[in-house]
């Protein structure tokens, strides 16, 4: 993983849309200009990082801190990657670094989105959901003993 910097923010979101198409097409809800353009109004090059593999861009990830816990947000990775323990294993890192931390853990994925399993296999728990999104968090290691 490297720093994102401002010019990363068309190839996460063409990643994005390419990503969440499936699950939004299912739910009734992908917009083709409204799936990118919320990836650039909420791009945050300062919280987030570009996932590379063999030198190339698979992926992103952003951490960014909020009042409630740390909100882990836009993990994208190409669907060519996906499958083969690269999210998990950036799933690890950044998890330990918010444990390290004591820092609790949220995010959000769609209903019926294949990520949540993996979400759940690192130990993230549903605190609500409503009929488009699941709200998902995560207390620090050293919280849940």
């Amino acid at each position: 993983m490297r720093p994102a910097d401002p010019a990363d923010v068309e190839p996460i979101a063409e990643l994005r849309a390419i990503v969440m198409r499936p699950d939004l097409e299912r739910l009734g809800r992908y917009d083709e200009h409204r799936v990118r353009q919320r990836l650039r109004d909420g791009f945050t090059p300062q919280h987030t990082s570009v996932i590379e593999a063999d030198g190339t861009f698979a992926g992103s990830v952003t951490l960014r801190p909020s009042e409630d816990g740390t909100w882990l947000e836009h993990f994208y990775l190409d669907p060519d990657l996906q499958g083969r323990g690269l999210g998990s294993a950036v799933l690890r890192t950044l998890l330990a670094r918010t444990d390290a931390h004591a820092e609790l853990v949220r995010l959000n994925v769609l209903q019926g989105s294949p990520a949540r399993r993996l979400y759940e296999r690192h130990g993230f728990a549903v605190e609500t959901q409503d009929p488009v999104d699941v709200f998902m968090l995560r207390p620090p290691t050293t919280a849940r003993g």
